[in-house]
């Protein structure tokens, strides 16, 4: 049996030394799933196949209905959780119920653009129940599949409750209910109640009830602008119910007025021989002056 044999790396490793692409450095991009997401049949040449790409930040949620050329993706239609504020919802902008409305408002915004948003309207109830697009006499909803770049896929993720929203707004995503929060393992089933209450930012208010209940000094200083702004734990429902129907109702961006361009100011231009040799006489003349004054 043949032990461990260390490999030393030389000059000939490093000189074959391949770096990875910019956007896998920086954790952005799966290359190897992106491959198989944008691979199409040769039978739908040039036919665009769409993804939904999903990326959860520190302060914000992304969500993209892009299709990829061979230079450049395209992005169709985008929404993002700092919008949100202009439907109600002012804070936690980054927890799963705020990822269930961007998926929403995305879905809302690409079949608005598409001409199928009065076709396919998406769920009239918020269930937390497993969901799909039936599909019409005339045509088939729009498909898109689901990128979520190099998250980690667990259960209960907040790039599903992305997924949910896109799926519950009109749009065809390829998906299975097992990563969905409320799922259980052991009876292989879905508790819809359980989904539901985390759509609606139920855990959320239950964490602040808990906190206000044994820490009331942590909880002002944790939820200091839900206090600033007056929202207690039992308003967080009404305000997501509230802001799913705006979202429905309309759900066009609106157009940020374009920042002035800052000033710049050019630098002078350069001193000419002449002007060089006349500031420098200047200046020869006037230590003259000063050490004539010294010397009287």
């Amino acid at each position: 049996m043949v032990g461990f044999v260390k490999v030393l790396k030389n000059s000939a490793y490093f000189k074959r030394y391949q770096v990875k692409y910019r956007r896998r450095r920086e954790g952005k991009t799966d290359y190897k799933a992106r491959k198989f997401m944008i691979m199409q049949d040769k039978t739908k040449y040039n036919a665009a196949k769409y993804r939904l790409v999903a990326r959860v930040t520190n302060k914000d949620i992304i969500a993209q209905v892009v299709y990829s050329k061979m230079k450049n993706d395209v992005v169709v239609a985008a929404a993002y959780s700092h919008e949100l504020k202009n439907y109600g919802v002012e804070l936690g902008l980054t927890n799963y119920a705020a990822c269930y409305c961007t998926g929403l408002l995305l879905a809302r915004r690409t079949l608005a653009k598409l001409g199928l948003a009065d076709k396919y309207q998406g769920t009239d109830e918020v269930t937390g129940e497993y969901y799909e697009e039936a599909d019409k006499e005339d045509s088939r909803p729009f498909k898109a599949l689901l990128d979520v770049g190099l998250a980690r896929t667990t259960t209960g993720a907040r790039i599903f409750g992305v997924l949910k929203g896109a799926v519950d707004g009109g749009i065809n995503v390829p998906h299975s209910e097992s990563r969905f929060p409320g799922w259980n393992s052991s009876k292989e089933e879905l508790d819809g109640a359980a989904h539901r209450h985390k759509i609606f930012g139920g855990h959320v208010a239950d964490y602040m009830k808990s906190l206000q209940a044994d820490d009331q000094e942590k909880y002002n200083k944790q939820f200091g602008r839900f206090v600033a702004k007056k929202i207690k734990a039992d308003d967080l429902e009404g305000i997501y119910g509230a802001a799913h129907k705006a979202i429905k109702a309309n759900s066009a961006a609106k157009k940020v007025a374009a920042k002035k361009p800052k000033t710049v100011h050019k630098r002078k231009a350069k001193y000419s021989l002449a002007e060089k040799k006349n500031h420098a006489n200047q200046r020869v003349q006037a230590l003259k002056q000063r050490i004539h004054e010294a010397n009287e």
